[in-house]
């Protein structure tokens, strides 16, 4: 299988699933609409909307209910990196090559973008009980999944955790960050794949299931992502490495070094994909985009 392909096919798939939803330019509010096509449309590899879609076929899902989730999740992580970038956060001027939205509309207006892009993925979300043949008990549990992993007990409770850590330039533990990656990192990848098998109706174990899978998989992801910013190769990335240790981050590798934190992608992937093997619905193409996203070189 050339993943590299296929992934490419499904990007562009999941890409207008995501624009279909964004509401028309328009209106006397018709900046915000602006700001938030601008910000959904900078790039990204939809991977978020992608897993939940393959979760969700894997389980045997065949409609379009899933689609306005798909919408909503990358509505959701988009809102998060408006954010991020904002002056108060890190304060980036640059995202994937093109000016961040508080640079492009105004610090003022990339406040609201985030708070719209959160308001409208649920507004999105819910747009799911008019699909055909629709399940009202599954999209409740969707959206149960979705509220909570996006919240002070998701990726907001990792990112709080992160923010104050910096602020009072506290020590960071090995817990501490063990704690921010399954948060920060993880919690979106975990909604996604929970989310597709939800609709599909999987059961409350076999959600489980997905969701100590998702886990790992965030986990991985994350240490990868520390690795590549001291090894990785800029023209690969597209951005500078060494941004960790120039600006004292502390990282897996701070605590464990390079080999170890190899060591430790590859058993939380291997157990992630023996857990997702274990599960009696097969989808080959997911099993090689989990290998594929923590074995990246970029």
């Amino acid at each position: 299988m050339d993943i590299k392909n296929e992934l490419a096919v499904r990007a562009e798939s999941a890409e207008d699933v995501v624009c279909r939803f964004l509401p028309d330019v328009e209106g006397f509010q018709g900046m915000i609409f602006d700001a938030m096509v601008y910000s959904v449309t900078a790039g990204g590899k939809r991977l978020r909307p992608i897993l939940m879609n393959e979760t969700y076929v894997m389980f045997g899902g065949n409609t379009e209910v899933i689609e306005p989730f798909m919408a909503a999740i990358e509505m959701i992580h988009t809102y998060s990196l408006v954010h991020d970038d904002l002056p108060a956060m890190d304060n980036d001027m640059l995202r994937r090559g093109k000016p961040t939205t508080h640079v492009a509309y105004g610090e003022a207006m990339g406040v609201l973008t985030g708070d719209a892009l959160l308001n409208y993925a649920f507004e999105t979300a819910l747009d799911a009980y008019d699909a055909p043949n629709a399940d009202p008990s599954t999209i409740t549990t969707a959206i149960r999944i979705l509220a909570r992993k996006a919240g002070v007990f998701g990726m907001i409770g990792g990112q709080v955790v992160d923010v104050e850590a910096e602020k009072k330039q506290m020590e960071v533990t090995e817990d501490m960050l063990h704690f921010i990656y399954e948060l920060k990192t993880g919690a979106l990848i975990e909604a996604s794949m929970m989310i597709g098998a939800a609709l599909a109706g999987a059961s409350e174990e076999e959600i489980e299931q997905i969701e100590s899978v998702a886990s790992k998989i965030g986990m991985a992801f994350q240490i990868q992502d520390d690795i590549l910013d001291v090894e990785g190769d800029e023209a690969v990335l597209g951005k500078p490495v060494g941004s960790d240790e120039r600006n004292h981050k502390v990282t897996y590798v701070t605590f464990a070094g390079i080999d170890k934190s190899k060591q430790e992608v590859k058993r939380l992937t291997d157990e992630a994909i023996n857990e997702l093997n274990s599960i009696p619905y097969k989808n080959e193409f997911l099993v090689e985009l989990l290998n594929y996203l923590v074995y990246r070189d970029n």
